[in-house]
């Protein structure tokens, strides 16, 4: 837990991206008509969850008037609306609201994070923007000794999830993104699996682009994959074994 909490301390100071602190900055002084009369966080969103989780999802970005406004991941926003049921249902979650930082939510076995950690204009970060926040990404995943699947929210997160796993020197770690594609990779001493999802978003839930079933099958197969790892050693990912892929057809993905 100390780690987590150094690394949330780091992302919360962070500087590196001057144009994304000055953005959140402003959202949070004009702030949106429906929460005019909220205080919002306007800084660098840091992870949220069990500082013993085996399971991490990867986001794309704070939304402006969303975590940027409450400071947790997926809190205040309809992408969070959609998700927090999904891991309550999967029993990763101790309720499916999520509104602000002292609602008490607690998270099972499950950490999130995001690939960027200040809200983005438009909801389209820079290359090099990710680039600044993909060390706060490195430290999130050592930090959590015991992670065994880790799951990208949109083609952004997923991304995201390969590079960590490329820095560690787990391979294979090439994959397409498509709803459901699932690589599993060893570095020769852990394993980890690595599984695609469409991004909980208003566009892709609206437009039925994502459904709930599909979310759903998403936590079931990681849940799935704990499961057959609890008989493994506490305190460590689980040994080596050969890499697999799997994947399913569709490989449209807006964000």
């Amino acid at each position: 837990m100390s780690e987590l909490i150094a690394i949330q301390e780091k992302v919360v100071r962070c500087r590196h991206c001057p144009e994304l602190r000055a953005y959140a900055a402003e959202v949070a002084r004009l702030r949106k008509r429906e929460h005019r009369d909220c205080a919002y966080w306007g800084k660098p969103v840091p992870g949220f969850g069990d500082a013993h989780a085996r399971l991490m999802l990867v986001g794309l970005a704070p939304g402006a008037h969303g975590s940027n406004r409450t400071g947790r991941p997926f809190t205040g926003d309809a992408s969070g609306g959609f998700m927090y049921p999904a891991l309550y249902r999967a029993g990763l979650a101790s309720q499916p609201q999520a509104t602000s930082r002292d609602d008490g939510l607690r998270l099972h076995d499950t950490f999130i994070t995001a690939a960027l950690r200040c809200a983005p204009p438009h909801n389209k970060p820079t290359p090099q923007q990710l680039r600044n926040c993909f060390p706060y990404l490195l430290e999130e995943f050592d930090a959590l000794r015991r992670l065994r699947v880790m799951v990208g929210l949109g083609s952004i997160g997923f991304a995201a999830v390969l590079h960590v796993l490329r820095e560690r020197g787990f391979a294979p770690a090439k994959l397409a993104f498509a709803h459901g594609a699932e690589l599993t990779a060893t570095n020769g001493r852990s394993t980890i699996t690595a599984i695609a999802s469409y991004h909980p978003s208003r566009q892709n839930t609206n437009t039925g682009k994502l459904t709930a079933p599909m979310f759903d099958s998403i936590f079931s197969r990681a849940n799935q994959i704990l499961r057959e790892a609890r008989a493994e050693a506490p305190g460590r990912r689980s040994s080596a074994h050969p890499s697999s892929r799997r994947a399913r057809p569709d490989s449209s993905e807006r964000r």
